[in-house]
């Protein structure tokens, strides 16, 4: 039996992956593992991999990119395949966090302008959508965009990685450029690069179906 953990994005949540572990084989065991809260990424990658019990199919959408990178490169023996989605090989310096209390007792999840701007032309104004990505965020909270907002992603190792990986990106993506994606795959060796059409940055919400069988046909082969 195959093991899948999928570690999500910015304050994102398992509902993540809803429509998208249908499409996985039935005898798959699927775990949908939060981000754990840590100063740096590889606090986060350390604390993923004690929720591991054996070699794994790790995914990581966007943030959990790059933890998924991090664990891979410092636990290699948990890691099966990597699949890296919808992420990049970039630094990220810490953002803002929520000013004080008053910015906490009014957080209301993510604006509908930065929803918006992770979906793809077809689904900017998919509002059962947008309500599906802000529900997500208002349930993570103001506590986890503090942390979330405040992790330095600009010391992940690229080396080290030596498991199969899949990067996929999307070709509408507005966060994350193609060119991000074809980054990771010059860096990683043998990695392969997939490119799913009329998505946006959030891909296991817009196209969970392009996805399983994408990830699916490269594990096949």
């Amino acid at each position: 039996m195959k093991t899948i953990a999928l570690l999500p994005g910015f304050m994102l949540d398992d509902a993540l992956w809803d429509d998208f572990v249908p499409h996985l084989p039935g005898d798959w065991r699927v775990q949908r593992i939060a981000l754990p809260r840590g100063r740096t990424v590889r606090d986060v990658a350390d604390a993923v991999a004690a929720q591991l019990a054996g070699p794994t199919v790790l995914l990581g959408f966007s943030m959990g990119g790059y933890v998924a990178r991090a664990l891979a490169a410092t636990h290699p023996q948990l890691v099966e395949a990597l699949v890296l989605v919808a992420t990049s090989a970039r630094g990220e310096r810490a953002a803002a966090p929520l000013s004080g209390s008053t910015g906490r007792a009014t957080f209301a999840g993510l604006s509908r302008r930065a929803i918006q701007r992770s979906l793809g032309p077809s689904d900017a104004d998919d509002e059962a959508l947008i309500e599906r990505v802000r529900a997500m965020s208002i349930r993570l909270g103001a506590d986890a965009f503090d942390w979330q907002s405040a992790l330095d992603r600009t010391d992940v190792p690229l080396e080290g990685i030596s498991c199969p990986t899949l990067v996929i990106a999307a070709r509408d993506d507005q966060l994350r450029s193609i060119d991000e994606s074809r980054e990771l795959v010059d860096a990683i060796h043998g990695a392969e690069l997939r490119i799913i059409e009329g998505t946006g940055h959030l891909i296991p919400l817009e196209a969970p179906r392009q996805l399983a069988e994408t990830l699916l046909d490269w594990l096949r082969r």
